[in-house]
């Protein structure tokens, strides 16, 4: 999941990059209200983290913005500002939830899995496919009643994956949502890290789910197929 934080206190734009990534996510920052706004109507965000008081454009002012071009985004207003009036001026005029600095991380963390799972527009707050199942709550998968373990990259890429079960995503998709900005074009990161999932996804659990569609991506088989398909299941790609 990819979230944009915009912030005009470096330090504090920071400790939230630092903490968000530490929980899986691909965290970009802004520390303008133009740059923010840039940003969030040329990225494909799941949720944007808005200071209310920002140089350029306030965190009000991209929030309507973002709203009125019809971006799905999940927006969290986060400010020092606690009157009930405002509380309401942000909801009305387009944020999902209001944090008041200041926060508790532990908190603002539940929000931020809150939202996340509001944001998947109807799909079920437990993400599956065949016999694997993913907790955005607990971060715990499963798939066939055995726990798998994963790290914070793999969960991400695995998570991606399941959000777009049965549909195939191309590597520039995958990089796009589950690296950032520094990511190396040129390098084979996302096959590796595919890999990785397979050995701990599929690799002895029968029926692969993780598929390369060859010239264009992967697919994760909504469903496990009933006969092998045409399609590579091997690290080729």
């Amino acid at each position: 999941m990819r979230i944009l934080v915009v912030e005009d206190e470096a330090t504090v734009a920071s400790f939230l990059q630092r903490a968000l990534e530490e929980e899986g996510y691909v965290v970009d920052v802004a520390l303008d209200g133009a740059d923010g706004l840039d940003r969030a109507l040329t990225i494909d965000y799941d949720l944007l983290i808005l200071d209310w008081l920002l140089p350029k454009r306030t965190g009000l002012e991209v929030c309507r913005a973002v709203r009125q071009q019809r971006r799905t985004a999940a927006v969290l207003i986060l400010t020092a500002r606690e009157a009930v009036e405002d509380r309401i001026k942000g909801l009305d005029t387009g944020a999902d939830d209001y944090l008041t600095k200041p926060f508790a991380l532990g908190e603002l963390l539940a929000r931020v899995r809150a939202l996340l799972r509001r944001g998947t527009r109807g799909s079920a707050a437990v993400l599956t496919a065949g016999d694997l199942s993913l907790d955005p709550a607990t971060r715990r998968v499963v798939r066939g009643g055995q726990e798998i373990l994963l790290s914070a990259r793999e969960y991400s890429l695995l998570e991606y994956l399941l959000r777009h079960a049965g549909r195939t995503v191309t590597r520039t998709m995958i990089a796009e949502h589950v690296w950032d900005f520094n990511f190396d074009a040129h390098t084979n990161v996302v096959e590796v890290y595919i890999n990785y999932l397979r050995n701990k996804v599929d690799r002895g659990r029968g029926t692969p789910l993780i598929r390369t569609v060859r010239g264009v991506g992967y697919r994760l088989e909504a469903e496990l197929p009933a006969e092998p398909s045409s399609l590579s299941g091997g690290s080729d790609g």
